[in-house]
Protein backbone atom coordinates (compact mmCIF):
# COMPACT_ATOMS: atom_id res chain seq x y z
CA UNK A 1 0.00 0.00 0.00
CA UNK A 2 2.95 2.51 0.70
CA UNK A 3 4.24 1.66 -2.67
CA UNK A 4 0.98 2.33 -4.59
CA UNK A 5 0.92 5.51 -2.84
CA UNK A 6 4.10 6.66 -3.53
CA UNK A 7 3.67 5.43 -7.50
CA UNK A 8 0.52 7.50 -7.08
CA UNK A 9 1.77 10.62 -6.08
CA UNK A 10 4.89 10.24 -8.29
CA UNK A 11 2.58 9.57 -11.71
CA UNK A 12 0.83 12.85 -10.45
CA UNK A 13 3.47 14.90 -10.22
CA UNK A 14 4.58 13.90 -13.31
CA UNK A 15 1.23 14.00 -15.11
CA UNK A 16 -0.33 17.36 -14.02
CA UNK A 17 2.33 19.83 -15.11
CA UNK A 18 2.31 18.27 -18.55
CA UNK A 19 -1.42 17.88 -18.74
CA UNK A 20 -1.90 21.34 -17.79
CA UNK A 21 0.92 22.64 -20.17
CA UNK A 22 -0.56 21.06 -22.83
CA UNK A 23 -3.88 22.14 -22.09
CA UNK A 24 -3.19 25.77 -22.00
CA UNK A 25 -1.03 25.89 -25.27
CA UNK A 26 -4.04 24.30 -26.62
CA UNK A 27 -6.73 26.70 -25.15
CA UNK A 28 -4.23 29.65 -26.91
CA UNK A 29 -3.66 28.20 -29.76
CA UNK A 30 -7.05 26.94 -30.85
CA UNK A 31 -8.24 30.38 -29.34
CA UNK A 32 -6.07 32.50 -32.04
CA UNK A 33 -6.64 29.92 -34.53
CA UNK A 34 -10.40 31.94 -34.80
CA UNK A 35 -8.74 35.11 -35.91
CA UNK A 36 -7.98 33.76 -39.13
CA UNK A 37 -12.00 34.07 -39.60
CA UNK A 38 -11.32 37.50 -40.78
CA UNK A 39 -10.12 36.47 -43.61
CA UNK A 40 -12.16 36.29 -47.23
CA UNK A 41 -12.97 32.58 -47.89
CA UNK A 42 -11.29 32.41 -50.73
CA UNK A 43 -8.42 32.72 -48.77
CA UNK A 44 -8.77 31.08 -45.76
CA UNK A 45 -5.71 28.23 -45.27
CA UNK A 46 -7.84 25.48 -44.57
CA UNK A 47 -9.91 26.23 -47.83
CA UNK A 48 -5.93 26.97 -49.56
CA UNK A 49 -4.69 23.53 -48.21
CA UNK A 50 -7.67 21.38 -48.07
CA UNK A 51 -7.07 20.44 -44.17
CA UNK A 52 -6.85 22.17 -40.81
CA UNK A 53 -3.27 23.20 -39.66
CA UNK A 54 -3.15 24.16 -36.48
CA UNK A 55 -1.45 26.72 -35.57
CA UNK A 56 -1.70 29.15 -38.28
CA UNK A 57 -3.91 31.46 -36.62
CA UNK A 58 -0.88 32.41 -34.25
CA UNK A 59 1.51 32.82 -37.13
CA UNK A 60 -1.43 35.16 -39.20
CA UNK A 61 -2.07 36.98 -35.19
CA UNK A 62 1.98 37.53 -35.00
CA UNK A 63 2.17 38.41 -38.87
CA UNK A 64 -0.64 40.92 -37.78
CA UNK A 65 0.60 42.70 -34.41
CA UNK A 66 4.08 42.97 -36.09
CA UNK A 67 2.65 44.66 -39.24
CA UNK A 68 0.70 47.04 -37.23
CA UNK A 69 4.03 47.87 -35.08
CA UNK A 70 5.80 48.21 -37.70
CA UNK A 71 3.10 50.79 -39.25
CA UNK A 72 2.78 52.39 -35.74
CA UNK A 73 6.75 53.15 -35.24
CA UNK A 74 6.92 55.45 -38.63
CA UNK A 75 6.38 59.08 -39.25
CA UNK A 76 3.15 58.40 -41.16
CA UNK A 77 1.76 55.52 -39.25
CA UNK A 78 2.63 57.76 -35.77
CA UNK A 79 0.45 60.47 -36.60
CA UNK A 80 -2.49 58.39 -37.82
CA UNK A 81 -2.36 56.52 -34.31
CA UNK A 82 -2.64 60.33 -32.80
CA UNK A 83 -5.38 61.22 -34.92
CA UNK A 84 -7.39 57.93 -34.07
CA UNK A 85 -6.36 58.25 -30.11
CA UNK A 86 -7.20 62.18 -30.73
CA UNK A 87 -11.14 60.79 -32.39
CA UNK A 88 -11.60 58.04 -29.61
CA UNK A 89 -11.45 60.52 -27.03
CA UNK A 90 -13.88 62.86 -28.39
CA UNK A 91 -16.48 60.13 -28.43
CA UNK A 92 -18.50 60.18 -24.97
CA UNK A 93 -18.69 56.83 -23.88
CA UNK A 94 -16.16 55.28 -25.60
CA UNK A 95 -13.27 58.04 -24.31
CA UNK A 96 -13.88 56.71 -20.42
CA UNK A 97 -13.38 52.75 -21.49
CA UNK A 98 -10.28 53.48 -24.32
CA UNK A 99 -8.66 56.16 -22.11
CA UNK A 100 -8.45 53.85 -19.03
CA UNK A 101 -7.55 50.48 -21.15
CA UNK A 102 -4.87 52.62 -23.28
CA UNK A 103 -3.16 53.91 -19.83
CA UNK A 104 -3.15 49.97 -18.84
CA UNK A 105 -1.98 48.88 -21.45
CA UNK A 106 0.74 51.91 -21.81
CA UNK A 107 2.05 50.42 -18.71
CA UNK A 108 2.29 46.92 -19.38
CA UNK A 109 3.65 46.65 -22.52
CA UNK A 110 5.33 50.52 -23.51
CA UNK A 111 9.53 49.59 -22.87
CA UNK A 112 9.43 52.73 -20.81
CA UNK A 113 6.94 51.76 -18.54
CA UNK A 114 7.02 49.13 -16.06
CA UNK A 115 3.76 47.79 -14.21
CA UNK A 116 5.41 46.88 -11.01
CA UNK A 117 9.07 48.30 -9.84
CA UNK A 118 9.80 46.65 -6.83
CA UNK A 119 8.80 43.82 -4.41
CA UNK A 120 7.57 45.03 -0.84
CA UNK A 121 6.63 43.87 2.19
CA UNK A 122 3.31 45.14 4.04
CA UNK A 123 1.21 44.03 6.53
CA UNK A 124 -2.29 42.70 5.17
CA UNK A 125 -4.62 42.17 5.62
CA UNK A 126 -4.01 43.33 9.40
CA UNK A 127 -1.23 44.01 11.56
CA UNK A 128 0.68 41.25 12.71
CA UNK A 129 0.23 39.68 9.48
CA UNK A 130 2.69 39.81 6.53
CA UNK A 131 2.12 39.91 2.62
CA UNK A 132 4.03 40.18 -0.71
CA UNK A 133 2.77 43.43 -2.64
CA UNK A 134 4.51 45.13 -5.50
CA UNK A 135 5.01 49.32 -5.45
CA UNK A 136 2.81 50.80 -8.39
CA UNK A 137 3.60 54.74 -7.88
CA UNK A 138 3.27 57.15 -5.58
CA UNK A 139 0.09 59.61 -4.81
CA UNK A 140 0.46 63.06 -5.79
CA UNK A 141 -1.61 65.92 -5.91
CA UNK A 142 -4.99 66.53 -4.02
CA UNK A 143 -4.71 62.71 -3.14
CA UNK A 144 -1.51 63.16 -1.41
CA UNK A 145 -2.81 66.18 0.58
CA UNK A 146 -5.69 64.84 1.77
CA UNK A 147 -3.96 61.57 2.77
CA UNK A 148 -1.37 63.42 4.74
CA UNK A 149 -4.50 65.75 6.02
CA UNK A 150 -5.81 62.04 7.93
CA UNK A 151 -5.81 61.78 11.41
CA UNK A 152 -3.13 59.36 13.20
CA UNK A 153 -0.24 60.88 13.41
CA UNK A 154 0.08 62.10 9.94
CA UNK A 155 1.63 65.14 8.76
CA UNK A 156 2.84 66.92 5.38
CA UNK A 157 6.34 64.86 5.89
CA UNK A 158 4.62 61.46 5.46
CA UNK A 159 5.30 59.35 2.29
CA UNK A 160 2.92 57.57 0.86
CA UNK A 161 3.60 54.38 -1.72
CA UNK A 162 0.89 52.90 -4.28
CA UNK A 163 0.84 49.44 -3.41
CA UNK A 164 -0.86 46.28 -5.29
CA UNK A 165 -1.18 43.25 -3.25
CA UNK A 166 -2.03 40.00 -5.58
CA UNK A 167 -4.15 37.29 -4.55
CA UNK A 168 -2.83 33.65 -4.37
CA UNK A 169 -2.26 31.40 -6.77
CA UNK A 170 -3.93 34.24 -9.35
CA UNK A 171 -1.86 37.31 -9.23
CA UNK A 172 -4.34 38.94 -11.60
CA UNK A 173 -7.15 39.73 -8.78
CA UNK A 174 -5.81 41.67 -5.57
CA UNK A 175 -6.38 45.05 -3.47
CA UNK A 176 -4.62 48.55 -4.53
CA UNK A 177 -4.13 49.99 -1.26
CA UNK A 178 -2.23 53.28 -0.13
CA UNK A 179 0.38 52.94 2.15
CA UNK A 180 2.88 54.93 4.34
CA UNK A 181 6.54 54.16 2.98
CA UNK A 182 7.45 53.76 6.37
CA UNK A 183 4.94 50.95 6.82
CA UNK A 184 6.91 49.32 4.08
CA UNK A 185 9.82 46.54 3.55
CA UNK A 186 11.31 46.47 0.28
CA UNK A 187 12.47 43.14 -0.73
CA UNK A 188 16.18 42.40 -2.30
CA UNK A 189 13.84 40.06 -5.11
CA UNK A 190 13.06 40.77 -8.32
CA UNK A 191 9.18 41.01 -8.98
CA UNK A 192 9.53 38.01 -11.34
CA UNK A 193 10.94 36.09 -7.82
CA UNK A 194 7.94 37.62 -6.12
CA UNK A 195 5.81 36.40 -8.84
CA UNK A 196 6.82 32.87 -8.79
CA UNK A 197 6.59 32.80 -4.76
CA UNK A 198 3.15 34.24 -4.80
CA UNK A 199 1.82 31.50 -7.67
CA UNK A 200 3.04 29.01 -6.11
CA UNK A 201 1.53 29.78 -3.15
CA UNK A 202 4.78 30.01 -0.57
CA UNK A 203 6.54 26.51 -2.11
CA UNK A 204 8.74 27.58 -4.65
CA UNK A 205 11.17 30.48 -1.85
CA UNK A 206 13.44 32.72 -3.92
CA UNK A 207 16.94 32.08 -2.41
CA UNK A 208 16.11 28.55 -1.70
CA UNK A 209 15.06 27.53 2.65
CA UNK A 210 18.50 28.69 3.55
CA UNK A 211 18.78 31.99 2.05
CA UNK A 212 15.46 33.48 2.10
CA UNK A 213 15.17 37.03 1.41
CA UNK A 214 12.20 37.64 3.55
CA UNK A 215 12.64 36.28 6.19
CA UNK A 216 15.62 38.18 6.58
CA UNK A 217 13.65 41.26 6.13
CA UNK A 218 11.54 40.31 8.55
CA UNK A 219 14.24 39.16 11.37
CA UNK A 220 16.59 42.40 11.95
CA UNK A 221 20.68 41.19 12.27
CA UNK A 222 22.01 40.70 15.78
CA UNK A 223 23.80 43.67 17.11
Amino acid sequence: MPSFRKWLFSGLLVLVPLITTLWVLDWVVSTLDQTLSILPSGWHPDRLLGMHVPGLGVVFALAVVLTIGAFASNIIGNRLVNWWHALLHRIPVVRSIYSGVKQVSDTLFSEKGNAFRKALLVQWPHDGMWTIAFLTGAPTGDLLARLQAMPGGASAHDEFQSVYVPTTPNPTGGYFVLVRKSACVELQMSVDEALTYIVSMGVIVPGGPKNSRIQSALVPPAA
